[in-house]
């Protein structure tokens, strides 16, 4: 997808690059509507979306939050989802190889596997601490 030069496109995706806390479109209309206070929140969709497109980020939805999330990293990788404050952390894992889940899945399905999407639920360390 060729899209046109534009400076609010280019705020969002400034934005989204200096997070690691997977904003959702809200969040991030909040953040650029600073610098440009005539954005409205369709435009920010709208271009989340074209980035979308592009391949120049992500869009996660996670069943429990009900709402998008979008993500500078575009290699894959895994999510964490506190069922406490509805963070979405990145969760390292020292093993890479992410095919072998589809050729696993792959083995007995008569159709055409082509991705996974996985997250791990749970409570994340900043709750635990305020629980105790």
């Amino acid at each position: 997808m060729n899209m046109k030069y534009s400076r609010q496109r280019a705020a969002i995706l400034s934005f989204l690059q200096s997070r690691r806390d997977h904003p959702t479109a809200e969040r991030v209309y909040f953040s650029v509507r600073e610098e440009f206070p005539n954005i409205s929140l369709g435009t920010v969709y709208r271009n989340l979306n074209q980035l979308v497109e592009a391949g120049m980020i992500t869009k996660h939805s996670f069943g429990m939050l009900g709402i998008d999330h979008f993500d500078y990293n575009t290699s894959p990788h895994y999510h964490f989802v506190c069922s406490c404050c509805n963070a979405v952390i990145d969760l390292p894992m020292e093993r890479n190889d992410f095919s072998s889940i589809d050729t696993e899945a792959a083995k007995d399905f008569d159709g055409l596997i082509q991705g996974h999407r996985l997250y791990f639920y749970g409570i994340c360390k900043k709750c635990l601490d305020q629980k105790s």
